[in-house]
């Protein structure tokens, strides 16, 4: 969605996280009652290939004698704590991101970008000609049911 404040331009985006391959997420209910309201109750699950055909791809969650031990991706090393997604990680991890990419785009080079403060979602401030602002807000989420 978009609306104009004061004056700047407000964008508000929902970013829907997309397990890595071989991964799914599960939400888990509070007492199994309602939904759960943060992602810190997202679960990373592993799943098994070893019934697909998949090549020399190995199975995380069975690992064979030849192979490693079963591991994580190193993505969801650095966006979990323990087998749940961290939604501060995520934050910090998009933030970086989005400023690293800026630096590579010259076709803004007459904006600014500035990362605002933010723990739960990424903040962004565009500052370009005439005194234009556009502020942008990234919210984080999972599909309910997705693989």
């Amino acid at each position: 969605s978009w609306s104009i404040f004061e004056d700047r331009i407000l964008y508000q985006l929902l970013v829907f996280l997309q397990p890595p391959s071989r991964h799914s997420f599960k939400l888990e209910l509070y007492g199994g009652t309602h939904l759960p309201e943060r992602c810190s109750n997202i679960r990373v699950v592993l799943e098994c290939t070893c019934l697909r055909k998949l090549g020399n791809i190995p199975c995380f969650v069975h690992p064979s004698t030849n192979s490693e031990t079963a591991q994580h991706s190193p993505l969801l090393q650095n966006l979990c704590t323990g087998s749940y997604l961290d939604v501060e990680e995520i934050a910090c991890w998009v933030q970086n991101l989005v400023q690293t990419a800026w630096e590579h785009l010259p076709q803004w080079q007459h904006w600014q970008l500035t990362v605002l403060p933010s723990s739960r979602s990424c903040r962004l401030l565009l500052s370009g000609p005439f005194d234009m602002q556009l502020s942008a807000l990234l919210v984080f989420a999972v599909e309910q049911g997705s693989p």
